[in-house]
């Protein structure tokens, strides 16, 4: 498809939206309320939202996998209405979970591209990814998702000049990646376990440095294209399918006429270079610190990405919080 050409603020428009939803969702830090945190931040995110010069429509969310409506449920328009036509993909708390109990690493992420430009499988809520960064990805070949773990990371740790043993995988800690976890330690490689939050997965495995080399595994599908996005805006690899996880999501594909079998790419996952990504530290994390709150004032820690440039820009902001958006 041909690429619009974006404004380059962009990015700051939806790093402004993760940025007023992490300060809306850091209240709850603790409180062991899940489904309050997660509405009152999805409702800030939508009410910022709907103030970006854009004709934005959410292409996939969370609705399905929770099992009810939010206020930022998939085909939902966002924006004032005019300007680009986009598609958007955000998570309001990506580890609300984590959030709730007190744990870190809890982010508000929001990403953007031209209409047409994302995958949109709905009503799939599962993907099975892999993902790698800028210098590894040329390794990366859609043989890895069917193949064993070790293979693999033996064509990672070949195209970074490491052994196996140096490299450190990123997986949801879940019953269903037993056999996986387990793959990879058979292969010599350590093991990096997260309660939630593969989005900050996906960016640590493509941020140079951090300490993790490859995500794997299967986690939500609105994760895997925000991570996607992550992804080509940054010059990282990946590679997607569908994993349906139980016999109704199963149907529900099939109705949909949707190929379980067919392997993405990152460049079919995200059909455009013109894809901005936005992400706001709630609670502290491997990438960025949480919300801190002093008085009348708080500051919030922020990460852009623009795909057009490779650019990644790193945000510290001071908001007044009596001068904050309302949270509706």
């Amino acid at each position: 498809m041909p690429d619009l050409h974006l404004p380059r603020y962009l990015g700051f428009d939806l790093a402004r939206a993760t940025e007023l939803t992490a300060l809306a969702a850091a209240r709850w830090m603790g409180l062991n309320n899940q489904q309050d945190a997660d509405r009152a931040a999805a409702i800030t995110m939508r009410d910022v939202l709907s103030e970006i010069e854009m004709d934005g429509r959410i292409v996939v969310e969370e609705d399905a996998k929770h099992g009810h409506d939010t206020p930022l449920t998939s085909g939902r328009s966002v924006g004032t209405g005019r300007g680009p036509a986009l598609d958007v993909v955000v998570d309001a708390i990506d580890g609300c979970r984590l959030l709730a109990q007190g744990y870190g690493t809890a982010v508000s992420v929001a990403t953007a591209a031209p209409r047409g430009a994302l995958w949109a499988p709905v009503p799939a809520i599962y993907m099975d990814k892999i993902v790698v960064g800028k210098e590894i990805g040329a390794a990366l070949v859609p043989e890895c998702l069917d193949a064993p773990a070790a293979w693999t990371l033996a064509l990672v740790a070949r195209a970074t000049g490491r052994r196996v043993s140096d490299l450190v995988v990123f997986v949801l800690a879940r019953p269903r990646h037993e056999h996986l976890i387990a793959e990879i330690r058979s292969a010599g490689a350590r093991v990096v376990l997260s309660a939630d939050g593969d989005i900050v997965g996906a960016l640590l495995a493509t941020t140079p440095n951090s300490g993790v080399d490859v995500l794997m595994g299967i986690g939500g599908v609105p994760e895997g294209l925000m991570g996607a996005c992550a992804v080509r805006a940054s010059g990282g690899a990946m590679l997607g399918r569908l994993a349906p996880q139980s016999a109704r999501e199963r149907e529900a594909i099939q109705a949909a006429d949707l190929d379980t079998r067919r392997i993405l790419t990152g460049e079919e996952l995200v059909g455009s270079n013109q894809v901005f990504f936005a992400a706001t530290g709630i609670t502290d994390g491997p990438l960025l610190e949480g919300v801190r709150y002093m008085g009348e004032r708080a500051t919030t820690h922020s990460l852009i990405l623009r795909g057009e440039t490779h650019t990644r820009r790193r945000m510290v902001t001071e908001h007044l919080l009596e001068e904050r958006h309302p949270a509706g």
